[in-house]
């Protein structure tokens, strides 16, 4: 990261914090703890070893739902935006399963297959593939069609043709939906554990609530997004800049 931009980062955390101090200091209320006790309270979870328990249990299943939603809803996007039979024929369900709310389909899911994990990350993969399948077929839809043509004048097999001339320019509709998935999918899974599972951050949090625990509730929390960051900075940035490394 150049140096601009990270002394930018920083002076806008500090300003964020600043605000979030000034704010619990002019509320004066255990609904609004200090950052500073938030931060207590984070290093206390953390060598009590319960929040990287449930922290790690729900890495486990953004995990699996996140790959799991982005390999089906990159395939059937890329093939919706190939074909315009088949993008016409499926093209209204999309709709009607872009505008299901994600709590009824957690709770169809616990309702029909139980309140087993099977179910838990079904229903947060459900909830993904749609917005995947969209980003993907608009994508698939722009692709260079004289590129296309020249690979398949000189008989590029399906595989070289998806690996060389179609997957490079659908990078960066794939990196799009890698980002907004991971924020999308960690609130799900939220929800998906304060339903109907007994661990994870969402079970925590709703176990908070009931308790009207703040700090605690913030403590999850930060330590959630920062892992997100954490991802987002270790992983898709640089797998970002790989893949635009052509032009």
């Amino acid at each position: 990261m150049p140096r601009s931009s990270f002394l930018t980062s920083t002076l806008s955390l500090g300003a964020l914090l600043l605000i979030w101090q000034l704010c619990a200091l002019l509320a004066s209320t255990p609904l609004l703890p200090e950052p500073a006790e938030v931060l207590v309270a984070l290093f206390n979870e953390i060598t009590r070893g319960e929040l990287p328990h449930h922290l790690a249990i729900t890495l486990y299943r953004l995990t699996v739902s996140f790959f799991i939603a982005m390999t089906i809803g990159s395939a059937v996007g890329i093939a919706l935006g190939r074909s315009q039979k088949a993008n016409a024929f499926f093209d209204n369900w999309l709709i009607i399963f872009l505008n299901i709310p994600a709590l009824v389909t957690i709770i169809l899911c616990y309702v029909w297959f139980g309140l087993i994990e099977t179910a838990a990350i079904l229903a947060v993969v459900v909830n993904k593939i749609p917005n995947v399948i969209v980003t993907l077929r608009e994508g698939a839809r722009n692709l260079d069609e004289d590129l296309v043509q020249m690979a398949k004048a000189y008989q590029f097999s399906r595989l070289k043709m998806l690996r060389h001339v179609i997957l490079p320019q659908l990078y960066p509709y794939i990196m799009a939906s890698a980002r907004t998935g991971l924020a999308l999918i960690w609130k799900i899974i939220l929800v998906v554990e304060l339903l109907g599972r007994s661990d994870g951050m969402g079970y925590q949090i709703h176990l908070f609530f009931q308790l009207f625990d703040v700090t605690s509730i913030l403590v999850y929390t930060v330590a959630f997004i920062i892992v997100i960051q954490l991802i987002e900075t270790a992983i898709l940035k640089p797998l970002d800049t790989h893949s635009q490394r052509w032009k």
